[in-house]
Parts: structure tokens; sequence; C-alpha cells
């Protein structure tokens, strides 16, 4: 009975030195890879979101001057949101003839030329293009019109091309046009005065460059704060 015992002892204590004992340091859980890149991606956000707010606040305080109201009797379609704008008018009728109806489409700043004087470069800051296309129609007669392709500069309204509309089944037809500088000078000066009657000229170009300004500023805005809008969602 005393050697079943003692074989009892002995085979109890091998099994207990064969238990692992317990660590004093326990393992670290480290976290899943998910949660790691999740955490990436919340850091990532925030600053671009400040990045973003700190853009906006910045603009907001350097807005530039407002425009001034367009040259009369041009009334101006804003189009929030787009990257041009545009004018129009009534054209009182003359004698007998037919009122018209001027429209003039101007897009954002879209090039620029270093400022000359004779050919040579005066070192000022450079002359800004706006392109410009101006159409005049009569509402008694749809699908007739003529075009014009402008450059608007700073303080000068400069014609490209001219070609009319003519109506060609279920849409109006562009014909084929003419280079301004291809026509004689007396068909320019035509043309000139043409458009100038109508408030297309130099003061028109000044009030576009004016309006552009604001306009893009505005625009830029807006556009911040949709990116930042799509990234909170």
């Amino acid at each position: 009975m005393a050697l079943a015992r003692r074989l009892l002892q002995l085979h109890m204590r091998s099994h207990l030195t064969a238990l692992p004992l317990p660590s004093r340091n326990p393992p670290r859980l480290l976290p899943s890879r998910g949660y790691i890149s999740e955490m990436r991606r919340s850091a990532f956000i925030d600053r671009l979101l400040r990045g973003l707010r700190s853009e906006i606040s910045f603009l907001a305080d350097s807005t530039p001057p407002p425009p001034p109201p367009p040259p009369a009797p041009f009334a101006v379609d804003e189009r929030p949101g787009e990257q041009w704008a545009r004018l129009r008018r009534a054209f009182p009728a003359p004698s007998g003839g037919e009122e018209e109806e001027v429209r003039v489409d101007a897009t954002l700043v879209d090039g620029a030329l270093p400022p000359t004087r004779s050919g040579t470069d005066t070192g000022g800051p450079p002359r800004l293009h706006i392109s410009v296309k101006v159409v005049v129609s009569k509402p008694a007669r749809p699908g007739v019109a003529l075009t014009f392709e402008c450059s608007a500069w700073p303080d000068e309204m400069e014609v490209q091309r001219v070609f009319p509309v003519r109506p060609g089944g279920p849409a109006p037809v562009q014909q084929y046009g003419r280079q301004f500088s291809e026509l004689d000078e007396e068909m320019q000066r035509a043309v000139q005065d043409y458009l100038e009657q109508r408030g297309v000229d130099d003061d028109l170009a000044a009030f576009l460059h004016s309006y552009m300004e604001h306009k893009e500023h505005a625009e830029l805005v807006r556009w911040l704060k949709t990116i930042e809008c799509c990234i909170k969602k």
C-alpha cells in the first residue's frame, strides 16, 4: 500500500513539473492591421480637412472687391458652379427694323500674354485674356444670327472671327466664318461700329475682367467647400 501511494506521488509530481509556469510579463496584444489602417486613414482625413478649412478661411479673408455693375442695359446670368458667365441685353429696333437680342458668353481668365509696348516687354503684370462669344439674334426670326468670337483684354475688346448662323433643319447651322484680320479696313471698321453700338466695346472688356476676378475667387471657395463636404461624408 505504501508503495502504491509513493508511485502515485511521483506520477503527480511529473505532471506538475511539465505544466508551464505563468509568465511574469504576459504577451502584449497587438492591434490588427485593419485597425491600424483605419487609424492612419482617420489621421489623413483630419489633416486634409484642416488644410481645406485653412485655405477656405484664408480665401474668405482675401475676397476681392465686388465688381461694378455691368454696363447698362446688360444683365448678368452668373452661372454659379460654371467656368463662364452670360450677359444679355435687348437692342431696340431702328426705325422700321426688328428688335435684337445681344448675348455675350465669357469664360474665366484662360490665358495671358507678357506686357508689351511696341514689341518690347515692359516688365509689368501680364495681360490676362478672356474668351468671349457674342451672338446677335432677332427673336422674330429664330435660327438667324451673327456670331463674333472675341478676345477681352483688360483694356480692349478685340474681334477675332465673324460668322453667320442660318436655319438648317431641326437645329441652326453655323456657316463658315472669316478671320477678322482678313477683312479689309472698311469692313473691319463696320464690324467694330456694329458691336460698339450694341455695347460690346472696351468698357465691357474691362467689366468682364473685374467680374471674372470676383467669380473665379467665388468658384474656388465653392469648389473647396464641395470637396470638404465630400470628405466629411
